[in-house]
């Protein structure tokens, strides 16, 4: 009877220490832990440590509260204009509902990569292969809206949702590369053809400035030259101006008579005659009748005169050189103003050239 008692008091007491460690559970950081009492919900354990009853509590699931990365396969759609794109999409959510994720949804995974596909095929669906390309914001946006509002009832958070390629078809692939090809060959020629273009207007215009500079600089050189002569032409009159005031003061001062000027006007006719494109000159009528000239062909009459008395009194005297003897006995030339002065004609004026 002692064995039996002790054995049912380990039995007992093994039962109670396992019930003991059963009606304990520890419930990570950023988990919750989904309790059933008899197959139905009783309550949400929340992290930390908790207790339970044994053999009539038991744990359905513990949910996992922090954001979760899905990577779904790609997915084929076929955009506005029929042709077929495969797209990789990545969804960030986080289970806001521990309740509503267990029981609200059988496998909210595999839901919502369904939802996703689905709307993706109606978002792409509604653009053609560019925009598909290149309006991945957009479709990211209009996927994260749409999920969002769906998966709410479910307990779960979309935060958001990435494309991570959006790839066509091979011979589409090549189209794009042809066509682009075909674009950037056509940009290029459009560049050259406007680096050309102002290549040209930037040569005219340099061109234009060079003309209108080496203009102004003929014009300003012109100018100046023509104010050069101007001054020389002004310069030279003033000093024939000066010129003419002072011979004309001189024979005012020097009381200049018809005679001097006649023997001038003599002088200065074989001097008329000396150039080359003098073939033909006139005479004055009054050299042939001798009114004006005569008081100065009476003086060239009288100088010969004395100089041939001169003559007489050399070969009378025996002197060789024709001179008239000084005062003093020596020899002098003869001096045709002294003499015209001496017969009572006056000084003859000294004229400035």
């Amino acid at each position: 009877m002692n064995y039996v008692s002790l054995g049912i008091t380990i039995v007992v007491a093994g039962l109670f220490l396992f019930g003991a460690i059963r009606s304990v559970r520890i419930v990570p950081q950023a988990t919750e832990a989904v309790v059933e009492r008899f197959g139905k919900y009783h309550r949400t354990l929340k992290s930390g440590f908790n207790i339970v009853i044994p053999f009539v509590d038991s744990i359905r699931v513990e949910v996992d509260k922090r954001d979760q990365v899905v990577s779904f396969p790609p997915q084929a759609a076929i955009t506005q204009d029929n042709l077929s794109v495969s797209v990789d999409t990545v969804v960030y959510y986080r289970v806001t509902d521990s309740y509503d994720a267990t029981y609200k949804v059988s496998n909210f995974i595999t839901a919502v990569e369904q939802l996703v596909s689905a709307t993706m095929r109606n978002v792409i669906g509604g653009m053609d292969l560019e925009q598909t390309l290149t309006s991945r914001d957009q479709i990211n946006r209009e996927l994260r809206s749409v999920l969002d509002e769906a998966t709410a009832d479910w307990g779960l958070k979309v935060t958001r949702v990435e494309l991570k390629g959006i790839d066509p078809s091979e011979s589409i692939q090549e189209a794009m590369e042809k066509q682009m090809q075909a674009d950037r060959d056509k940009r290029a020629k459009i560049l050259t053809a406007e680096g050309e273009k102002q290549s040209s207007v930037l040569r005219a215009e340099g061109e234009k400035t060079a003309a209108v500079l080496k203009a102004r600089g003929s014009a300003e050189a012109e100018t100046v030259q023509a104010k050069a002569e101007a001054e020389a032409m002004t310069l030279r009159a003033r000093g024939e101006a000066d010129a003419i005031a002072m011979v004309f003061k001189a024979i005012h001062s020097g009381r200049v008579n018809q005679d001097l000027l006649a023997y001038q006007y003599l002088q200065k006719l074989p001097e008329i005659a000396k150039g080359d494109a003098n073939k033909v000159w006139f005479v004055p009528s009054e050299m042939g009748s001798g009114s004006s000239f005569w008081p100065f062909t009476q003086q060239l009459d009288d100088i010969a005169g004395a100089l041939r008395k001169q003559g007489n009194g050399r070969d009378d005297h025996g002197n060789g050189n024709g001179d008239a003897e000084s005062e003093n006995g020596s020899e002098r030339p003869f001096d045709p103003a002294e003499d015209l002065e001496r017969r009572g004609y006056g000084k003859p004026p000294v004229l400035d050239d």
